[in-house]
């Protein structure tokens, strides 16, 4: 028979095309493979100076520096600093756009420049993009909002409807590359990111498209959004020494610090990816997404949406626990949350939970929101390029209700070869990805 897409002559009982790799049967497999990523964040504004700020243990908390955050109890966050778009699009186009497409723009143009791809190579019906975000475009909304009071409503800019809405950075990249293929915004709080990620892969395992890119993106250092926070007494207020204010799994974490920025990662298909010769990060194995129903704030106690999720993920993956090396955790340094993560990967994993190491993200760049899943994804696929895996810092006095090995301080040299990030957001959202060496 024929294949559908590039009419080469296939075996029927083929599940995919051998020249194309476009599926043939609904279902069937196609694995799929990161080639290329690229970040904005607190530590740098490039995927590898993230890395290498995260796997020496730094910290990129700091006071505020946006605005002036004296009347707000909490006055720290993980700020994006020196951040330039570096040319990726020309003057006018950066200026109608809000700070989140920007991040997730520039994150984009450089995993496409590390994964080698030249966007006019690929078939641009079968390229697409999933993009997450959480705050979105807020910040643009309550500086319109400011104008229109102080100058009245026909004085509101004209390109304010295409600055704001969540699927402006999809649109943005769509543009930059010329995609035509799928295009989805995901929006499901702090586990947004990965989401993102997973949703990305779908497209591809489904025969819908042979390339996406994908990640997270969020701007949310602005005064309302820290305040909303602070009101709820849900973030560190230790404003004198930011560096040491998240500390997930310690005993004496008290809550977690916003950070801000974006991540994004190319997906392709094992085979295109080895037909060109492109270095492989990883391959991702599995996905899971669940939803808690139990509280808009609080993880449910015993950790079922998460432990649920990270089940999928192995299943869609055929991983054993036994099989698990490494776990960077969602751990936003919440005295609730980081216990019940704790539960999931022990009622997950089991007895192998103590034997792996397990280690957050945001014990050194904050809570990312939005694009905290697809930061973390990215620093999971480089622990394994690398064979290394980052610590968690400010883990100084042990809390017997989180008993793990939680890389204590300094980042540890060890064999990755399948690795989980988890992601766990406000409105009981949970997502886990599973990530391996290609043949492992």
């Amino acid at each position: 028979m024929l294949c559908p897409r590039c009419k080469a002559t296939v075996d029927q009982d083929d599940n995919y095309c051998s020249r194309c790799g476009d599926a043939l049967k609904h279902g069937a497999d196609r694995r799929v493979v990161v080639t290329g990523v690229g970040a904005v964040t607190p530590l740098g504004n490039t995927a590898e100076e993230t890395w290498q700020g995260l796997y020496e243990g730094r910290s990129g908390i700091t006071r505020i520096e946006r605005f002036d955050p004296c009347e707000l109890t909490v006055q720290i966050a993980g700020e994006v600093r020196d951040f330039d778009m570096g040319g990726i699009v020309d003057r006018k186009t950066e200026r109608g756009m809000a700070l989140f497409s920007k991040f997730g723009v520039a994150s984009a143009g450089m995993a496409m420049r590390d994964a080698c791809l030249d966007p006019s190579s690929l078939d641009p019906d079968r390229a697409g993009v999933v993009v997450g975000t959480g705050a979105g475009g807020m910040a643009t909304i309550l500086e319109t909002q400011e104008v229109a009071q102080r100058r009245g409503l026909m004085r509101v800019s004209p390109h304010f409807m295409t600055t704001f809405p969540h699927n402006l950075p999809a649109y943005h990249i769509h543009q930059l590359f010329g995609f035509y293929g799928p295009s989805l915004t995901v929006s499901t709080a702090c586990a947004t990111g990965a989401q993102a990620i997973g949703e990305a892969v779908q497209f591809i395992r489904s025969g819908q498209a042979d390339v996406m890119v994908a990640g997270g993106t969020e701007h949310c250092i602005f005064p309302l959004f820290v305040a909303s926070f602070a009101v709820q007494r849900a973030a560190s207020t230790m404003n004198d020494e930011p560096e040491k204010a998240s500390m997930p799994f310690d005993a004496k974490r008290h809550g977690f610090v916003l950070g801000e920025g974006a991540a994004m990662v190319v997906l392709e298909t094992l085979e295109n990816a080895r037909k060109r010769g492109a270095t492989i990060y990883a391959e991702v194995l599995g996905y899971g997404a669940s939803d808690d129903g139990y509280h808009p704030i609080a993880p449910e106690p015993e950790g079922r949406g998460a432990a649920y999720a990270m089940r999928l993920a192995l299943e869609e993956g055929g991983i054993g626990p036994e099989k698990v090396d490494y776990v960077n955790a969602h751990a936003a340094s919440t005295p609730l949350g980081d216990k019940a993560e704790t539960l999931a990967i022990k009622k997950t994993l089991g007895e192998r939970a103590y034997k792996i190491g397990v280690s957050s993200s945001k014990s050194m760049i904050g809570h990312l929101m939005g694009a905290a899943g697809a930061v973390e994804a990215m620093a999971t696929i480089l622990s394994i390029r690398d064979q290394r895996v980052h610590p968690t810092i400010n883990y100084n006095d042990p809390d017997p209700e989180c008993d793990l090995d939680y890389v204590p301080n300094t980042g540890r040299e060890m064999n990755v070869g399948i690795a989980l990030s988890n992601s766990i957001g406000l409105g009981g959202q949970n997502t886990c990805l599973a990530f391996g060496r290609v043949g492992s």
